[in-house]
């Protein structure tokens, strides 16, 4: 095998005996294969948009759909079930030929697509046939490409894994755009070509940026327009005496389900890792059973998830090899799996309540630690976006600062930490994604009536972080780059490859980036980001904070 797709990659090269994720040589084959197969349906999807011969309609929405979810469930810490890939990738060449066959009757005897290659893949029976398969079409199965395009298309492919993850949950919340599938499909089929020059790949990279903006801002469609805008909350890090459920990851209708179902039951939710922010959305802050917030980000899980006396439920991306002592307390949906524990299919979700209802739950309130806010997403900032401005104006508030992105167990990302300890009390803080589990819990203070450090949300939701930097803008008559602002990022998975994306795309600089920098970027494509982007890596709070405020 060989992955390097995540920031704790092996060495900072690339994962070749298994995956530090945990993921085995049999799945990292079996994703691979699935992608290659997502890259031949993408051929026929892409040559149906641009001949017009759409075909079927509902062909089409299964094609779209179909490759959101598919693609999403290679990404890293999602999927590490063989059996599922198996069914994954004998669908995507069912859809393939369906696909084919509708454009031929379509197109009568015009040749439309090549007919070779991902285009005609066959795919094995037997498990041990589809890995074969699987490892002679990965990363580095095709040694005439050059390293720098080679980079390019990695970047792209890891960007559309992050697309397809939001396009998934937002399309689960009735969003959608085929402007999104369309470009995952061209994207996915670019990669079969050899005839791109590097300026071509650049430029299919940062239009994956704005395409992620767009699938953003539909999940933020989603989340508001079915929940409501989050509004600042008091969130308890304790416990209530009960039955209680842990819902981790990402998706808000898992959770939505989850309270309606467990309703009356006798049972606290509470939420872990990326689903502390569904505290402030008022169409889940309704339930009186959805109560606080249990444990930190995602990689200290095995060390958490033993000591909770309920159900746990993974709805999204983040879950680790279950040790024995939980493994049959917890359950997974959607896209995530694990061989041996129990999936859960159409959002039924009555195994879990009764796993919790037989668990014996917190034996009494815990109150130890102090509350934390969240909620405090674009409406909420923009509310009080005048004290902001004042404050600036005033010079009671000097910087702003967005640390954020996601969290990891690799050393250095106790960077972050002090950081944000170090920033200076005239500056504040803003932050989303797990990567503030780092500092999540201090109290910083405030600036006037305005809290130091302000919880904006999700990963997703630096759409919100975005719509926040564009208004302050506005409101001082200047560009992004020109604000007092700067943005000090951490990375893990492919979500945040693709919002670095975005930020690419809208022309932000001087953009610090850590704990390394990602492995499949390679030297001269490092130098293009540099050159028209300023990215740097971080160095150490003291030398990054001098660099910044002066």
């Amino acid at each position: 095998m060989f992955c390097y797709q995540c920031e704790q990659t092996a060495r900072g090269e690339g994962c070749t005996v298994t995956g530090v994720c945990g993921k085995q040589p049999d799945v990292a084959a079996l994703q691979d294969l699935l992608l290659y197969a997502l890259k031949g349906l993408s051929i026929f999807a892409a040559a149906s948009r641009e001949s017009g011969r759409r075909g079927p309609q509902d062909l089409m929405s299964q094609v779209n759909i179909f490759t959101a979810r598919a693609l999403f469930a290679t990404l890293t810490n999602v999927n590490f079930d063989p059996q599922r890939f198996v069914e994954f990738i004998h669908r995507c060449v069912e859809l393939r030929e369906e696909l084919k066959s509708s454009l031929a009757a379509a197109g009568g005897d015009k040749p439309v697509i090549q007919s070779e290659g991902a285009a005609v893949f066959s795919p094995e029976f037997s498990l041990p046939g589809l890995i074969r398969q699987g490892e002679a079409v990965g990363i580095k199965s095709d040694p005439t490409i050059p390293p720098d395009i080679l980079s390019l298309q990695q970047t792209l492919i890891l960007g559309l894994k992050g697309v397809a993850a939001y396009a998934t949950h937002a399309h689960d919340l009735g969003q959608e755009d085929d402007t999104v599938y369309a470009f995952i499909h061209k994207g996915l089929a670019a990669t079969l070509k050899r005839d791109l020059s590097l300026n071509d790949w650049v430029g299919l990279v940062l239009q994956c940026g704005q395409i992620n903006l767009r699938v953003m801002e539909l999940l933020d469609a989603g989340n508001t327009g079915t929940y409501g805008h989050p509004v600042p909350t008091v969130v308890p890090l304790g416990a209530r005496k009960g039955k209680a459920i842990l819902v981790s990851g990402h998706d808000l209708r898992d959770l939505e389900e989850i309270l309606k179902q467990s309703e009356g039951k006798g049972i606290t939710v509470y939420t872990h890792g990326e689903m502390l922010p569904a505290h402030g959305y008022p169409g889940l802050k309704k339930y009186s059973h959805f109560y606080g917030h249990y444990g930190t980000a995602w990689q200290n899980q095995t060390k958490e998830f033993p000591q909770f006396p309920g159900a746990i439920l993974m709805t999204t991306n983040c879950l680790q090899k279950p040790k024995e002592s939980y493994q049959a307390n917890i359950f997974t949906c959607g896209e995530v799996g694990w061989p041996g524990v129990t999936h859960i299919a159409g959002r039924n979700f009555a195994p879990v309540i009764e796993k919790a209802l037989s668990l014996p739950g917190f034996a009494g309130d815990s109150t130890d630690s102090r509350p934390v806010m969240a909620g405090f997403a674009r409406n909420a900032v923009l509310s009080v976006a005048d004290q902001v401005i004042g404050a600036v104006k005033s010079k009671a508030l000097r910087h702003i600062f967005l640390v954020g992105g996601c969290d990891g167990a690799k050393p250095g990302r106790s960077y972050y930490t002090e950081l944000v300890e170090k920033i200076p009390r005239d500056c504040l803080v803003l932050t989303l994604a797990c990567g503030k589990f780092r500092f999540f819990d201090k109290d910083l203070g405030r600036i006037g009536n305005i809290p130091r450090l302000l919880d904006i949300g999700q990963c997703n939701d630096a759409y919100s972080a975005i719509q926040i930097a564009l208004a302050l803008a506005q409101a001082f008559n200047c560009g992004v780059n020109d604000l007092p602002l700067s943005l000090v990022l951490s990375w893990y998975e492919q979500k945040a490859v693709a919002i670095l994306l975005t930020l690419f795309s809208l022309g932000i600089r001087d953009i610090r980036l850590g704990p390394s920098l990602p492995a499949f970027v390679s030297p001269a494509v490092l130098d293009v980001l540099v050159s028209n982007f300023n990215i740097k890596p971080i160095t150490t709070p003291d030398e990054d904070l001098r660099a910044i405020l002066g």
